[in-house]
């Protein structure tokens, strides 16, 4: 549920003012935000601020609050407009007061912050009540990927499409296994097949202009829950892994908020979506089929979303896309690499690196760039197939998020335009003092907005 956001302060609104100090603490009758000892703050430590703010009040359990906007305007680096900030005010608070509760059973009284009174012009509001858009749809992507495995299978997930795209102007349609193997998509099928649960291939159209314009093409991960396959994981990396699916619940929800806020381009949205299971499932050493024709040599069954994919990029031609993106829930090795803070990313663009990292730091979806350099392509050369699923160069755990946007890089070749590939496992989840509940993040929702918006990637 969105805040109710005001120009006017009500008499119970709790006054929120910003300190000098790390120090933060509720008087009873107003709350005191300790920001640290600096006197101008940079984008990404307002998001911090302002998700404080909110996170404190769910804390003291108070429901209304007023803030003073000259005091996050005071402290806010010139370089931030007024307009930017109050996106980047609701859209955090927002995000700070989403919580995952839909699987507790007991009544709740308190279900955080419900106003939020700041004294703007109407100029300035109209950018707080884009803020609330963005904030509550990434939101939504949140509780999409928040939702076990058991109430998230790959039809759930097709059906959760298309309600999502029900009020707006976005077409959904979803190809089941028969369609699929007309098709040839032997790779979504092989990953599929390990599980009584049917694969599903999503494919959702937002024209927001000329159709004779080139659209962006969005594809996300849909693996709703992934045992690793044959190959199972251990139990400790089993944990969330409800949560595979993330990259395609972010690229739904992108697309669902390009017309919510009604931006004039084209994006289409694929999704791949399987459980990755072991009953019958495919097996080191299995070869499988893409769309493309190429032949996939299963190394592992648990570096299956890369394959599904490779289906889906494949499927992007046939849109004459002007760039692709895909995101995934992709390596364990991108966490080792990047931690939480960031996801990995990789382009077959060198020269759209700055605009790429330009992007994610506005959007506050914080990415970093890994190379494709060829000197990596003996990682991807079959000895029985064309292309295997990890790196054949020796040991694969070196190097693992590169070998990963290799793999995938085979199958961009053919799309003949630029072509993205975020590795967003780093992002999947939140991480202690981003002040934001536990469960997914919501990543690179906001990235994925700002791209579609001002698409500098050609």
């Amino acid at each position: 549920m969105a805040i109710n956001y005001t120009t006017e302060t009500a008499e119970k609104s709790i006054k929120t003012s910003l300190i000098e100090g790390s120090l933060s603490r509720f008087t009873g009758t107003e709350l005191l935000v300790g920001m640290g000892s600096k006197k101008t703050l940079t984008r990404r430590q307002v998001t911090l601020l302002a998700r404080k703010v909110v996170a404190l009040a769910r804390q003291n359990q108070i429901k209304d609050l007023a803030l003073a906007w000259k005091e996050f305007r005071k402290v806010t680096e010139k370089k931030v407009s007024d307009a930017d900030l109050a996106e980047l005010l609701a859209t955090a608070f927002e995000m700070a007061n989403y919580e995952h509760t839909t699987y507790k059973t007991a009544a709740r009284e308190y279900n955080g912050v419900e106003s939020v009174a700041i004294d703007v012009t109407p100029v300035i509001f109209k950018s707080i009540e884009r803020g609330v858009i963005i904030g509550e749809t990434v939101n939504q992507c949140r509780e999409l990927s928040n939702t076990p495995g058991s109430d998230m299978t790959p039809e759930i997930l097709a059906e959760a499409a298309v309600k999502a795209a029900q009020e707006t102007s976005v077409k959904v349609k979803v190809l089941g296994r028969a369609e699929m193997e007309r098709m040839g998509m032997g790779a979504v099928l092989g990953v599929g097949k390990g599980s009584a649960e049917e694969p599903q291939f999503i494919v959702m159209e937002y024209w927001g202009t000329d159709r004779n314009k080139k659209p962006i093409v969005l594809v996300g991960k849909g693996v709703t829950f992934d045992t690793g396959g044959i190959q199972v994981k251990p139990g400790d990396h089993m944990y969330e892994m409800h949560m595979d699916m993330s990259g395609g619940a972010a690229v739904i929800f992108a697309t669902i908020l390009a017309a919510k806020l009604g931006v004039k381009k084209n994006v289409i949205a694929l999704i791949p979506a399987v459980e990755n299971n072991l009953s019958n499932g495919m097996r080191p050493g299995d070869i499988l089929k893409s769309l493309s024709g190429k032949t996939i040599e299963i190394l592992h069954t648990d570096a299956e979303g890369r394959v599904i994919l490779a289906d889906a990029l494949t499927y992007a031609k046939r849109y004459n896309p002007q760039t692709v993106v895909d995101v995934a829930t992709l390596t364990g090795a991108s966490l080792t690499t990047l931690g939480q803070v960031a996801s990995a990313f990789m382009t077959n663009k060198d020269s759209s690196v700055p605009e790429i990292m330009d992007m994610a730091e506005v959007s506050g979806d914080y990415m970093w760039p890994l190379p494709l350099w060829e000197e990596y392509d003996d990682m991807v050369k079959g000895k029985f197939g064309d292309v295997p699923n990890i790196s054949t160069m020796g040991n694969s755990r070196y190097g693992g998020v590169i070998a990963g946007g290799k793999f995938l890089e085979v199958f961009a070749k053919e799309l003949e335009c630029p072509w993205i590939h975020i590795d967003m496992a780093p992002r999947m989840t939140s991480y202690p003092g981003e002040h934001l509940a536990k469960g997914a993040a919501g990543a690179p929702v906001r990235f994925l907005l700002k791209l579609i918006e001002q698409n500098k990637v050609k």
